[in-house]
């Protein structure tokens, strides 16, 4: 549903910027105004970082390799941290240095003076029905989530960038309206200079933002709280397992989750009974989490070794207490103490 929906905003903002675009520059070339330059370069950054958006979301189709066992999906987030450089040097710092060129060089706008505010009103209103539809698409998976919640743990990058492009793709189109109208209205040219600049900052604080939190996702990050929740009870849902030593979540994707996890299991009389109760526990899994795609489950028996084994304090992991206890009083008395894995009668884990 995501993918789907984060498809259909990004179409529609391409089209929007692309025709907003080309109105932006035509009313350049005949007002000359800074602010109009600085938004033709921002519907260009836009039209092209919505095209990342869809390459990325292409290319994280791809099959699994032997050299990428886990898929492309990942692929998604190093093309949204690309948006973020572009947005940043492209059209925020463009923007700056535009508003100190014609800061250094003020001068009104005297032909077609009525050119730029038609352009301006159209393109909020056309950029307002590319929001709508990213708003509504994002509504779908938002639930009870506050906008900057949304936008600060969406695991789908694509909705997050579009709402916040189009969200300064708005704002930006105020600033310029006012710095031309200002302009326009006293005759001069540090007004529009004035609206440049504050397209630029404006577009240098949505890239840092959506780099932040594009980063984290290129890092991993785990299951939310709710995803672990659920993933905990089913894991502890039935009589196959004892408890959770310890589990490990990663999102290799938007749409594709890893679970790993040592659990602890009661005493088993074969093998062929042990592996039907990890299959339907990774079963309930997969019912409770559709997303948990990747599972390994580790069992052991639980002991005191195991729990520190879990928190990274031992080596060895489900050792009997009595086992290890009786090996340490026999190397106390003079004999050489066998390994750990050799007291309890197996492999160690």
């Amino acid at each position: 549903m995501s993918a789907n929906g984060g498809t259909k905003a990004i179409v529609a903002a391409l089209a929007a910027n692309l025709g907003i675009a080309v109105t932006k520059f035509i009313a350049f070339l005949l007002t000359g105004s800074s602010s109009m330059l600085a938004e033709s370069i921002h519907s260009v950054a836009d039209s092209g970082n919505q095209g990342l958006l869809l390459i990325g979301g292409r290319r994280a189709k791809r099959e699994a390799t032997p050299q990428h066992p886990f898929g492309y999906g990942r692929e998604r987030y190093i093309y949204a941290f690309i948006v973020a450089i572009v947005l940043f040097s492209l059209g925020g710092l463009f923007a700056l240095y535009e508003a100190y060129h014609k800061a250094s060089d003020p001068h009104p706008i005297t032909e077609w003076q009525w050119v730029p505010v038609v352009v301006l009103l159209a393109a909020i209103v056309m950029e307002g029905f590319s929001f709508r539809t990213a708003i509504k698409e994002s509504n779908l998976i938002r639930g009870k989530q506050t906008w900057i919640r949304f936008i600060r743990r969406a695991k789908a990058p694509e909705l997050p960038v579009v709402l916040l492009e189009d969200f300064g793709a708005l704002v930006g189109l105020v600033f310029a309206l006012f710095g031309v109208g200002m302009t326009l209205a006293t005759g001069n040219g540090l007004w529009d200079a004035a609206g440049t600049a504050m397209i630029g900052m404006l577009l240098v604080i949505i890239a840092i933002t959506l780099a932040i939190e594009t980063k984290s996702l290129l890092l991993g990050e785990g299951a939310e709280r709710s995803e672990l929740a659920k993933i905990e009870q089913a894991v502890t849902g039935g009589p196959e397992v004892e408890r959770i030593i310890h589990m490990k979540t990663l999102y290799l994707g938007p749409e594709e989750l890893l679970v790993a996890a040592k659990i602890a299991v009661p005493a088993c009389e074969s093998a062929e009974e042990l592996a039907r109760g990890i299959n339907a526990v990774e079963a309930r899994i997969r019912r409770e989490v559709p997303i948990a795609r990747v599972i390994y489950l580790e069992p052991d028996i639980w002991s005191a070794a195991a729990q520190r084994a879990g928190t990274g304090q031992a080596a060895d992991t489900a050792v009997p207490e009595a086992a290890t206890e009786h090996a340490g009083a026999t190397a106390g008395a003079g004999g050489t103490e066998a390994p750990a894995d050799e007291v309890a009668g197996r492999p160690g884990s």
